[in-house]
């Protein structure tokens, strides 16, 4: 079986630097698409779906920064690399505080950037399986849920056996309790994919799950529109 090629989204407005950064990334097995403003940026990451993303921070339209901020407000959790001319502390700060992952200043060697990235999804990958080995036992309100076996049990009531899907949204909705659990999160680390249909199979197994907790009103999960859902607990 093939890997999946990572996608990235390159944004530099440097035509000939984008076009050879683009090319040099793609010798490397990424996916690249190129963006030439901020602006562009933006409308091609509303469109797909990416792994990472690479930001030059001064363009024309939108500066890097800006469309940080606006990835950020989509609730994505997606990497960030800014590529920039400036080296200035508080530029740093600020792109840091923007949720940026990493910076590098131009001009910078490509095979340190490549090195950048493969850590970047090495650590990223470790994360998620700590996450899931981190926990697998919950008290949900009045139920108890056993992630590893998928067991939910309410009081004195055999347990009920959730399906695979079931069982993986409710341990993540559990692992954000009363937090916001990330739409796209959830379509990528259990359906692999983030479509329409992905989308509106994940909203089917939540009104499953609804119906497996109905038996405990504290339990609420609500749809945060266009971000996720949060799986509330009142006490």
């Amino acid at each position: 079986m093939i890997a999946e090629k990572k996608r990235v989204l390159l944004v530099e407005d440097d035509q000939n630097f984008g076009t050879i950064l683009r090319d040099f990334l793609e010798l490397h097995d990424y996916d690249v698409v190129l963006a030439r403003n901020g602006v562009e940026g933006n409308e091609k990451f509303n469109k797909n779906e990416f792994s990472i993303c690479l930001l030059d921070v001064m363009m024309p339209y939108k500066d890097g920064f800006t469309l940080a901020k606006e990835i950020r407000k989509t609730g994505s959790t997606v990497p960030i690399i800014f590529l920039t001319a400036k080296s200035m502390k508080d530029d740093v700060v600020k792109g840091y505080n923007l949720g940026a992952d990493d910076y590098l200043t131009k001009p910078f060697d490509s095979d340190v950037l490549l090195l950048k990235m493969k850590a970047m999804f090495q650590r990223m990958e470790q994360n998620a399986v700590n996450l899931d080995k981190a926990k697998h036992l919950f008290t949900i309100g009045k139920f108890e849920f056993n992630a590893k076996l998928r067991q939910l049990s309410f009081d004195a009531s055999p347990p009920v056996k959730l399906s695979p899907k079931e069982g993986s949204l409710l341990q993540l909705l559990a692992l954000y309790q009363n937090d916001l659990m990330p739409r796209e999160l959830a379509l990528k680390k259990i359906w692999k994919d983030d479509t329409y249909f992905t989308s509106r199979s994940m909203d089917v197994y939540i009104a499953k799950l609804r119906k497996h907790l109905k038996a405990d009103p504290s339990i609420v999960i609500s749809n945060i529109h266009g971000e996720g859902f949060r799986m509330s607990v009142s006490s």
